[in-house]
């Protein structure tokens, strides 16, 4: 061994606990996420350098800024997986959708209309983050009578559920489950995020964590931030489900 081997300081680990992410937005041109095959491609290389093996996208789905339809998605998606397969990236990548609660979320539901949904059953689902909509909870009643398991993202984004307890543990008590943000446990968003993050966590009121990925720079700052701190204490939250996600 080299002398030089023996000083070296050894490689630092930025691999995630968790294998599969549930929440990105790496589909170009369908929302506010990604620009180009080239920035999804630099984004799916750094998520293999986190120990990512699967990764489900999740373009925004909203009657007012991004009515996306399940036709766009997958064809979208078929586009992307050809463009990887020709770069030789080998990582899994699915796609569901984040669909905006609204009136016609609502009808979809109550319809019957097949929603784009990950492994069990999961339903991505977000609000605004002001305001609590007047039909939350009447949603998540419909969610779940309709088969779907019901996840709010980034419950800890909301003013609302930061302002509200009650409200917060009676949607724990209908079944919703919480999918936190990798940057907001690392402060990205606020201070009031993170500690609201923190909180959830332990009392262990979250079920997935999630990249919710919509750029290259937030790539970048999630990778510079899995250092071993953080790392250890991801890797101490047994409760999360990811690891439980079909690959």
């Amino acid at each position: 061994m080299a002398l030089f081997d023996l000083f070296s300081k050894k490689p630092k680990d930025h691999r995630l606990p968790f294998v599969v992410d549930i929440h990105s937005h790496l589909l170009p041109g369908l929302d506010d996420g990604v620009k180009s095959m080239e920035e999804a491609t630099f984004i799916l290389k750094l998520f293999q350098k986190m120990g990512y093996k699967k990764v489900i996208t999740t373009p925004h789905v909203s009657r007012e800024h991004y009515p996306n339809t399940q036709e766009k998605i997958v064809n979208t998606l078929h586009e992307v997986r050809e463009y990887l397969a020709g770069e030789q990236i080998d990582i899994k990548i699915e796609a569901a959708a984040e669909y905006f609660l609204d009136e016609v979320l609502m009808e979809q539901i109550t319809g019957h209309e097949k929603l784009m949904t990950f492994d069990d059953n999961y339903l991505l689902f977000e609000t605004s983050f002001i305001n609590k909509p007047a039909f939350l909870e009447e949603a998540v009643f419909n969610m779940n009578a309709n088969g779907y398991q019901p996840v709010l993202a980034h419950p800890e984004r909301y003013y609302y559920l930061q302002a509200d307890p009650e409200l917060t543990q009676r949607l724990r008590d209908m079944n919703v489950h919480f999918q936190l943000n990798l940057l907001s446990l690392f402060g990205f968003y606020s201070r009031e995020v993170r500690k609201f993050a923190q909180m959830l966590l332990k009392s262990e009121k979250a079920d997935f964590i999630g990249s919710d990925c919509h750029s290259a720079h937030h790539a970048n700052e999630i990778f510079k931030n899995l250092n071993a701190k953080n790392l250890k204490l991801l890797k101490s939250w047994e409760f999360i489900k990811n690891s439980l996600l079909s690959l």
